[in-house]
């Protein structure tokens, strides 16, 4: 509508200028320098009405997008693009090329998804880190919320306490209470500080006034191979990275911080259930786009979300990693994103939580 409109005008305005030339050139002493400068505008006009036609004619999408993943390629972040990519790509007839952009806790990649072209050209894959705690941790050139529009959220991964086969402690009562007997002994590890890992260590020892040790580790799987062998009592883990290890009975599930029990583990409770109701900690994936991106692309992005988020085979590859299903409304990821931000904004603070 904005392209045509100025077509419209454009055209509107050149009819105008050429219909009253030779009258205003015969008024005016100076008619002939008026002439010309009429004549000029015409001449700058009709081009600039070219570039909008160009541009109404080449209907989004008309090329290739790009969606940037702040992970590299392997892990369930790179899975679930790829997953999502696909999707978008056969409702919108138009390939969807996977970026990988890892590094700085996934500021790399955000950064330049937050500074690329509104255009609709170019998606990011998002979430907990990028769009809620990292940038609070490390400075960024961008607003994790304003400078990223909402497209919708893919799904939340819960927090599941898991421990090593031969741990003591069966539920949540236990680890408190081993935690409130022996103050800074009790340990939980994580992938790292700001991690969801940490965050919901965190706030399980906020919520119930306990003292453990933190033991963070630079990403990969150190954490777990530790735990099963038993250097490390608990962790507070994704159902992302802990069902294929509680599934393959590596570790023993303790509570889940999940609204309700996981069909996966029917037998795990939840931490409402375990008397802890107040924590809540999800590892989450969102689509968004860089924000000015023209409402019409970002609707038509969400539908298509919509839709393969009803698929089955969508619903059945994300519960198999221990992903609860969005909506993908824009709606839902706008309210998620503040909500997310603004709750680890006020836990970095109350729990003095920095980087290494």
């Amino acid at each position: 509508m904005r392209s045509t409109g100025i077509i419209h005008v454009a055209t509107d305005l050149v009819g105008r200028l050429t219909a009253g030339r030779a009258a205003r050139f015969e008024a005016s002493p100076c008619g002939s320098r008026r002439a010309a400068m009429i004549g000029g505008a015409a001449a700058l006009t009709w081009p600039l009405a070219g570039v909008y036609a160009r541009e109404a004619v080449e209907a989004w999408p008309s090329r290739p997008i790009t969606l940037i993943v702040p992970y590299p390629t392997g892990g369930a972040n790179d899975m679930l693009g790829r997953l999502i990519g696909q999707k978008l790509a056969e409702r919108l007839k138009q390939q969807v090329i996977v970026d990988n952009r890892p590094g700085a806790g996934t500021l790399i990649g955000a950064s330049q998804a937050a500074r690329a072209a509104p255009n609709g050209y170019t998606l990011f894959l998002g979430g907990f880190a990028s769009n809620a705690v990292t940038p609070l941790l490390i400075k960024t050139d961008f607003h994790p919320v304003d400078d990223f529009a909402p497209i919708g959220l893919i799904g939340t991964a819960p927090m599941v306490v898991i421990t090593h086969e031969a741990s003591p402690y069966r539920t949540l009562k236990d680890v408190i209470d081993a935690a409130r007997a022996n103050p800074g002994r009790l340990t939980y590890g994580s992938s790292g500080n700001g991690s969801p890992l940490h965050m919901a260590g965190v706030s399980f020892c906020l919520k119930n006034k306990l003292d453990m040790a933190h033991v963070p580790y630079k990403g990969g799987s150190a954490h777990i191979l530790d735990l099963m062998a038993g250097r490390l009592d608990v962790i507070f883990d994704s159902t992302t990275n802990a069902t294929p290890l509680i599934t393959g009975a590596k570790v023993r599930p303790i509570a889940v911080s999940a609204k309700a029990r996981m069909p996966d583990f029917p037998d795990v409770p939840t931490f409402a259930e375990a008397g802890i109701p107040d924590v809540e900690v999800n590892g989450w994936y969102a689509l968004y786009a860089p924000t000015r991106t023209p409402a019409s692309i970002l609707a038509t992005l969400s539908a298509a979300l919509q839709e393969a988020l009803a698929s089955p085979d969508v619903i059945e590859r994300l519960r198999s990693v221990g992903v609860t299903p969005g909506t993908g409304t824009r709606r839902e990821l706008a309210d998620y994103t503040a909500s997310e931000y603004a709750k680890y904004r006020a836990l970095v603070r109350d729990g003095g939580i920095k980087v290494d």
